[in-house]
């Protein structure tokens, strides 16, 4: 949907992503869909739309990570919410879309759906039958026989099994391949063991990279951590050093490794601390019951726990470089619409608010592979972009106060 003839775009302050506070005075023409001049003062063509946003900052979209559109979102099991027909997961995915979108998000990566549905909305939103964000969708998760997320329909157990799936996946139009290195919250599995041996991963990895397809891993359990470093992993999702016991415990050998390796990390800290309970737990705190207080101290020094571990392997060189913000959203209780919660946790294990924007800009960008295209406001980049109340390079909290949203230089919110 590109945008007719000439738009500029004004707003207070510009954060392009690059990093640093962001730019006061600044505007934005948009040619075509792409982003043809920055700066104050443009010079523009007499035919050209003026979008005059006022006291706002203007940023690149956000970029999400980590999604499951087909799934609610609303606290049921698994079990239940796979119960749905694969046509209402479809419906349940175009509201998802909408509700990210509305929320700054332009981009987001789809990582793993029941059967068509993932390439079903994609195409959705190409065709322009539902109004989104772009999407990158991995079709099916590769999983072993029982394991986490087996319903979606693509089990391999073995490496021929496994580059058998990679192969029809990419037939069937992935953009990228995720597999499910460990046991994770679907019933029967365990989410602190590896589902895959090293090799199986490499396999996976071996013939996703002959098809130019970038990878991503499941890795919940520490054992899998180790396993989708040491074989060539570029995204690996969660890493949260889980034990076989259900502890967490730091690993600074797989610390190091992941440092070394360049490997890139989406730690989806909604799914472990449940953020998304802590804050209406917070805004309730005056009336909560004696239970509902238990319930807060203890979600929050579960909190506590999953940051620090994350806040040491960012101490690690070139960590910081490669963090993915991504909500894990559809799975559990985790809300679309809320990037924003992940982004005030990264907050909380150290990061500035502009290190934090760049985390899920430009950083974003550049490990699904789409760095040329998006995630910096930059002269010949695609014209996503968000507007916020606020200057989310100085204060976190903007980052939920979306006040507009471009897609290819067209408003949509």
């Amino acid at each position: 949907m590109p945008a007719t003839l000439h738009t500029l775009i004004r707003a207070a302050l510009l954060a392009d992503g690059l990093g640093g506070q962001a730019h006061p005075g600044q505007e934005v023409l948009v040619r075509d869909g792409r982003i043809a001049a920055l700066g104050a003062g443009l010079a523009f063509p007499p035919e050209t739309r003026i979008i005059d946003l006022g006291p706002v900052c203007l940023t690149p979209g956000l970029i999400d990570g980590h999604t499951h559109l087909g799934l609610s979102g609303d606290g049921r099991p698994y079990a239940e919410m796979f119960a749905e027909s694969d046509e209402m997961m479809v419906l349940v995915g175009a509201r998802n879309l909408q509700l990210h979108r509305d929320a700054g998000i332009t981009t987001l990566r789809e990582h793993g759906a029941r059967n068509q549905v993932g390439f079903a909305l994609k195409e959705g939103v190409r065709r322009g039958l539902i109004p989104g964000p772009r999407l990158q969708v991995s079709g099916r998760p590769i999983t072993c026989t029982g394991g986490h997320f087996h319903m979606c329909n693509e089990v391999a157990d073995g490496e021929q099994e496994i580059r058998r799936s990679v192969r029809r996946l990419v037939h069937e139009g992935a953009d990228y391949i995720k597999i499910m290195a460990s046991g994770g919250g679907t019933a029967g599995t365990l989410p602190g063991l590896a589902s895959y041996t090293t090799a199986e991963l490499g396999a996976a990895v071996h013939e996703a990279h002959y098809f130019h397809r970038l990878t991503a891993a499941h890795c919940r359990a520490t054992d899998s951590m180790r396993r989708a470093v040491e074989a060539g992993i570029d995204l690996m999702e969660h890493a949260e050093f889980l034990d076989p016991d259900g502890e967490l415990r730091f690993d600074p050998e797989i610390a190091e490794m992941m440092a070394e390796s360049g490997i890139w990390i989406s730690p989806t800290l909604q799914a472990w601390t449940k953020y998304g309970r802590i804050v209406m737990l917070r805004e309730r705190r005056a009336l909560l019951s004696p239970a509902e207080e238990r319930e807060l101290q203890q979600l929050e020094a579960r909190a506590v726990l999953r940051l620090d571990l994350l806040r040491r392997l960012l101490d690690y060189k070139g960590m910081r470089e490669r963090l993915v913000p991504g909500t894990d959203a559809g799975a559990g209780a985790i809300a679309f619409g809320h990037l924003d919660y992940d982004l005030q946790l990264l907050h909380q294990t150290g990061l500035t608010p502009a290190e934090v924007l760049v985390a899920a800009t430009r950083i974003s960008a550049a490990a699904i592979g789409a760095e040329k295209e998006l995630g910096t406001i930059e002269v010949g980049k695609v014209a996503d972009l968000t507007a916020f109340d606020g200057d989310p390079t100085r204060d976190i909290s903007a980052f939920s106060r979306v006040v507009a949203v471009f897609q290819e230089g067209v408003r949509v919110r």
